[in-house]
This record gives structure tokens, C-alpha cells and sequence, in this order.
């Protein structure tokens, strides 16, 4: 069973931007809101600010590899978008990972 879906579409990020909830860290920024499919679906937005293709690639990559080792343990049903703030392009993988489990137990979306 496919658990996350990515969010392509332009017009599904500008709703979770205006109808989602957010929280935020001090490197991520994190919207959610309950969607009506089965399945959670995953945005991931670096800024050009972060700098080169290079650096944005990577932290997209750390985020991604964290999300799923922890998809599992999430619920069922929400859409996620996951926005790097400029101060990402020096976090380690494990200064993200605290910020992403920081913020989807802040949510109350992680045990």
C-alpha cells in the first residue's frame, strides 16, 4: 500500500499556504492539513535563497529520507508541506530530523 504521495500541482500548495495550519523551527516550516484520500501526500519546498541547486538538493534529499523512516508511525489522511528555511543549508541530518520530529509531535501528528 503506497502511504505518501508527492504534491506536484502549484494549486495544492497555495491551499495548504492558505487554509493549512502551520508551525515552525528554527531550518523547517511545516504545513498540514487533513485531505480527503487515504493515502498522505508530501511537498517539499527549498528556496533559491538556500543557494545552489547542490545544497537544496541535499537538504530536499535529508528531508525526504527522515519522512520515511518515521511515514509509518504518521496517520492516514493528511497532506504535508515542508518548507526549508535559508538556515537548513548548514543543518546536519540529525539537526533536521529533530526539527521535522519536533514539529510533527508539536502538531500532534507523531507520538
Amino acid at each position: 500500500m503506497i502511504r505518501t504521495v508527492s504534491i506536484k500541482e502549484n494549486r495544492d500548495f497555495s491551499y495548504l499556504y492558505r487554509r493549512g495550519t502551520f508551525i515552525s523551527s528554527d531550518c523547517l516550516i511545516l504545513y498540514f492539513r487533513k485531505n480527503r484520500f487515504q493515502f498522505n501526500r508530501l511537498g517539499i519546498t527549498v528556496s533559491k535563497k538556500v543557494r545552489k541547486a547542490v545544497v537544496r538538493n541535499k537538504v530536499r534529499r535529508r528531508i525526504k529520507e527522515y519522512y520515511h523512516k518515521i511515514e509509518a508511525r504518521l496517520p492516514a489522511s493528511y497532506d504535508f508541506v515542508i518548507v526549508a528555511r535559508n538556515s537548513a543549508k548548514d543543518a546536519d541530518f540529525k539537526k533536521i530530523s529533530s526539527a521535522l520530529s519536533y514539529l510533527l509531535r508539536k502538531a500532534g501528528l507523531l507520538n
